[in-house]
């Protein structure tokens, strides 16, 4: 048991080394290449166009790639444990399309001239907000919990909303158009520090919240029933999961678009490799997405240079091909 324990340390330490490792790559990658001692004297100097380059469109890039990241791959471990479905994803229950509508919305009426630039990511957490109100308020009946119908109705309404978004872009102008559609497929060219900074705290203490909630989520893949058994309240215990899941996916819909497949693969993956328990899964799933996200990135912004490819198109293929060779490979085993 103490050497399964020392494995799994050593293999979260792998993985934090592997994200410093992919984070000074992010950062010293681009237009302008730099090495480690061009870059210490850089930070150094405080001067410069690469300062610029360095301090005001890569680091923040790093920062938000590691927030959204780990938020939604931490949300894809909460929601497939209260589910117990390894293919449910932050996106299934209907929260990305609240966003995006409410985005829609937003850049259709010009309603980005009320508050500025915090409206446009104002109005897509709106979005998905609401959706989740909406799912829950469906879904609950006495307070009692009934999760395949939660699920159903989240699909349902993904739909909903994304047959609400078709209407609105096709009655739209051009201009509106490009800029929906583009906001749609992801980036993290978030020029606003405030955001990107309030997105990484609430993505760690999103983290820091869910480790609370570990051993009843652990208790949950034996089922409710035998979770109520062994004294974990079932109903706040789903209820917080399900909330905290959302908000950490709204946050990051909200500011840098739809990126799929993260909450998906990354923690289907782990849970292959190091196993089901969510003490550990969490963190390792939070390391992993956002370790996937900057490596996602660092292609979109190279692969084309020096035009760039919105990141939801990499990680999209990427992770579908990576989705599909596992489970072919796991058909082949069974």
């Amino acid at each position: 048991m103490k050497a399964k324990y020392l494995k799994q340390a050593f293999f979260i330490l792998a993985m934090f080394i592997l994200l410093i490792l992919v984070a000074f790559l992010a950062l010293s990658i681009g237009e302008l290449n730099f090495t480690l001692t061009e870059l210490i004297t850089i930070f150094k100097n405080k001067s410069g166009i690469e300062y610029t380059i360095i301090n005001n469109i890569r680091l923040p890039r790093i920062i938000l790639g590691i927030a959204v990241g780990g938020a939604l791959s931490l949300s894809g471990v909460i929601l497939q444990g209260v589910y117990r479905n390894p293919l449910v994803e932050p996106y299934t229950l209907g929260i990305s399309g609240g966003a995006s509508l409410g985005v829609a919305i937003t850049i259709i009426f010009n309603l980005n001239l009320i508050i500025g630039v915090y409206m446009l990511p104002l109005s897509g957490f709106i979005g998905a907000v609401v959706i989740t109100f909406l799912v829950y308020i469906l879904a609950v009946r006495k307070n009692y919990y009934n999760i395949n119908k939660m699920l159903l109705i989240g699909v349902m309404i993904s739909f909903m909303s994304s047959s609400a978004m078709m209407f609105l872009m096709s009655t739209t102008t051009t201009e509106n158009l490009n800029s929906i559609i583009f906001w749609i497929m992801g980036s993290l060219d978030e020029p606003n520090t405030v955001l990107v900074k309030a997105v990484f705290y609430i993505s760690l203490a999103g983290l820091a919240i869910s480790y609370l909630l570990a051993n009843p989520l652990n208790a949950l893949r034996l089922g409710e029933s035998k979770a109520k058994h062994l004294g974990v309240n079932t109903t706040f215990t789903i209820r917080s999961l399900f909330i905290l899941a959302s908000v950490l996916t709204g946050i990051s819909v909200s500011v840098a678009g739809v990126i799929g497949f993260v909450g998906l693969i990354i923690p289907h993956l782990l849970r292959l490799i190091i196993g089901s328990d969510n003490r550990i899964l969490l963190i390792a799933s939070f390391l992993g997405g956002s370790i996937f996200i900057l490596i996602s990135d660092i292609i979109a912004r190279t692969i084309i240079a020096p035009n760039e490819l919105p990141i939801g198109v990499i990680t999209g293929m990427i992770g579908g091909l990576v989705f599909i060779i596992v489970m072919s490979r796991s058909k082949m085993k069974v």
